[in-house]
This record gives C-alpha cells, sequence and structure tokens, in this order.
C-alpha cells in the first residue's frame, strides 16, 4: 500500500474531551498547560468547551456534547483535517450510552494517524514533545485503493439471438 503525506502545522489544531468523570482531571491539565495551549487552536464537545473557555480565558470553538454528536463531529473534523491532535480523557470504569461513538472516534484518530492522549500522562509527553513547536509530516495509508475498490463482480451478459 503506498502512502500520502498530511501536513501538520505549527499551530496546532486541538481537540479537546472528557467525559463527566475525567473533566476534573482534564480542566486541571489544561490550566497547568495554559500557556502552551493557548498558542494553538482548540475545540471541545459540549461543557467541556464552556467551562475551559471560561477557565483558561481563551477561545474555544465548542461543538455538541459527545452523546448528542460531538465525537462523531470531532471525527469528521479529523477525517478532513480540520483537527490534527486529541486529547480525550475518557473514563474506562463507567458504561456509557455511546460507546460506539466513542469508538468510532479513536478509530478515526487511528486511521487518519494522528497524535491521540487519552490519559494526563500521554498528553504530558505529547505536549512536552519538541514536535509540539514546528510542523510535522505525518504518514497516513493512500486509500484511493479501498475508495476504488470494486464492490461487484463485474458480470458481462451473454447476448440474446
Amino acid at each position: 500500500m503506498s502512502i500520502k503525506t498530511r501536513p501538520i502545522e505549527k499551530t496546532k489544531k486541538i481537540a479537546l474531551v472528557a467525559h463527566d468523570n475525567k473533566k476534573a482531571d482534564l480542566l486541571e491539565w489544561a490550566k497547568f498547560n495554559r500557556n502552551l495551549l493557548i498558542q494553538h487552536q482548540l475545540y471541545a464537545t459540549g461543557t467541556t468547551g464552556k467551562v475551559l473557555q471560561k477557565e483558561l480565558n481563551t477561545e474555544i470553538i465548542k461543538l455538541q456534547s459527545g452523546p448528542l454528536g460531538g465525537d462523531q463531529q470531532i471525527g469528521a473534523k479529523i477525517t478532513d483535517n480540520t483537527i490534527d491532535f486529541l486529547i480525550f480523557f475518557w473514563d474506562p470504569l463507567e458504561p456509557h450510552p455511546h460507546d460506539p461513538d466513542v469508538k468510532a472516534l479513536l478509530r478515526m484518530a487511528v486511521v487518519w494517524n494522528i497524535p491521540v492522549a487519552c490519559n494526563r500522562a500521554t498528553a504530558d509527553f505529547m505536549i512536552s514533545s519538541p514536535l509540539m513547536d514546528q510542523e510535522y509530516e505525518r504518514i497516513i495509508p493512500d486509500y484511493d485503493y479501498y475508495r476504488q475498490r470494486r464492490l461487484f463482480k463485474e458480470t458481462h451478459a451473454k447476448p440474446t439471438t
């Protein structure tokens, strides 16, 4: 399979998402890293976005709440290269009615090879990387083969005489 690259610009487009039991943890992390985060374009779902905008005193592009389609909105923005970095503090110990949406969001992050942090330690490592301050060419598979695959066998009807 061939590959393509997509640039991640110096100014990252970062999605910040947290399940209810993890919102306080994400808020604490974001406040600690405020000076770095405000150098980038920030997106967030639902109430997470409202709280972050108020506490960080910076503009956050707010999407729907996760269960109301916000996770799917972020996934769509990953596929169209609008979001290139995901911080998602999800709660693995609580059931969520929108678990399929969460799985789909994480799948899109992997399919399109964007950096993903699902906990504080990983988020700390990602944002302290020297790559945060520069452009980066991420490698993705060339999915044209998938888009152009044949769904049905071609059948050739015999001419009638």
